[in-house]
């Protein structure tokens, strides 16, 4: 395979690591910028709200641009984004940071995969897709861990420090070593909703949406969960989130196995079912540090055991817009994040973080009801539909 994969993968790390390492940093940003816990965890809500939203309109508005000078243009914004949040000294220059870096990462993620899947033979392509998706496993296991130590010695801005000289590096990679690629016509948006009249997608994509609602609904504030409720010190908080990091990546391996053997259908509804017991349960582990930290690297593992089993799931129920679908239900996730740090944001704001595990659940009971909605069975859908709509 081609080694410049690996090259977007560092970018696809990077744009990991600052969407989610706020989490991380979360009471330190909120002390020095003299703002609540919950205002600076809307910082993840506005990033994970303008990825999900721009990554579709902006791969339409940029579809007649060469594909290596647009991820080099996407390189420089991002890149302006950090050097902003390195500078901030108010909350609100921050947030504009998190707008400019999740506008320009969400379209860098898609260029990667596009560059990836063009540098590759054929038969490599799947392969290549996979390690792009790496960087991001990679960013939830090194990434944000790094960034909590070097955010805890030297500093909220430190990390974005490293993110920056990373950033510098992919930029003279792709400039040095990737080949110009022309675009392909994009599907219209209008086409890309459309496929969501169907009932079996369309719940499909909500109990994504539910299952990441409910789990950011704790994520996002696992740092002052871990300080206020379990009583962990920093360089504890450091190691839960290394072993949190490292149980969902082999998570998603899990999720794979267990789906392509048992089948998408009983490995989605046993994993959100699973998931479900242990978000509840959480709460009721902090009296006893070995057993919170089982029960928390099970609930990392099946955090992400469920994104193998829906792609699965979606790919057999339309097949004939799998694509689109791999697409919307990215934008789903990351609308997902950004509902579930605001809604945890709230928790914690008139009540208590001690209580985001219990809200987290019910999301993921509403997840599970989305799950059956969309596995009843129905009417056999037109086959020919997406060709339909992209002739109209």
């Amino acid at each position: 395979m081609d080694k410049r994969v690996y090259l977007l993968t560092i970018v696809s790390f990077v744009v990991g690591v600052v969407e989610l390492i706020i989490g991380g940093i979360l009471d330190i940003i909120a002390i020095d910028l003299g703002v609540s816990i919950g205002a600076a965890g809307l910082l993840i809500t506005v990033f994970s709200i303008v990825f999900a939203l721009s990554a579709p309109i902006l791969l339409v508005v940029t579809a007649k641009i060469e594909r290596k000078k647009l991820t080099l243009i996407s390189i420089t914004v991002f890149l302006v984004g950090i050097v902003v949040a390195v500078f901030s000294t108010t909350y609100t220059m921050l947030m504009i940071s998190r707008i400019i870096t999740a506008a320009s990462g969400s379209l860098l993620v898609l260029l990667s995969l596009t560059l990836a899947s063009n540098i590759v033979q054929e038969r490599y392509r799947a392969r290549a897709i996979g390690v792009v998706f790496m960087g991001i496993s990679a960013s939830l296991v090194l990434g944000v861990p790094v960034g909590l130590m070097l955010g805890n010695a030297f500093g909220w801005r430190a990390p974005f420090v490293l993110i920056m000289g990373l950033t510098v590096i992919a930029m003279l990679g792709v400039y040095m070593f990737m080949e110009p690629i022309k675009p392909k016509p994009p599907i219209p948006l209008r086409v890309q909703l459309r496929t969501l009249k169907d009932r079996k997608i369309l719940m499909a994509q909500c109990a994504s949406f539910l299952f990441l609602t409910g789990h950011l609904t704790l994520y996002a504030y696992l740092t002052p969960f871990l300080k206020t409720i379990v009583g962990l010190s920093g360089t504890w908080v450091s190691i839960a989130y290394l072993l949190f990091g490292f149980a969902a990546v082999a998570g998603g391996g899990i999720g794979g196995v267990i789906a392509d053997r048992f089948g998408s259908k009983p490995a989605i509804i046993g994993i959100i079912t699973a998931f479900g017991i242990t978000i509840f349960v959480i709460p009721y582990t902090t009296v006893s540090l070995p057993l919170f930290l089982v029960v928390m690297i099970v609930w990392g593992m099946l955090s992400w055991s469920i994104t193998p089993a829906m792609q699965s799931y979606l790919i057999e129920a339309a097949p004939e817009s799998s694509d689109i679908q791999q697409g919307l239900n990215n934008s789903a996730l990351h609308l997902g994040i950004a509902c579930g740090s605001s809604i945890g944001a709230i928790v914690i704001e008139r009540a208590s973080v001690e209580y985001n595990a219990t809200v987290g659940g019910l999301f993921i009971i509403l997840s599970l009801g989305a799950t059956f909605l969309s596995m009843k069975k129905v009417k056999k859908e037109n086959t020919a539909f997406i060709k339909q709509n992209t002739s109209a």
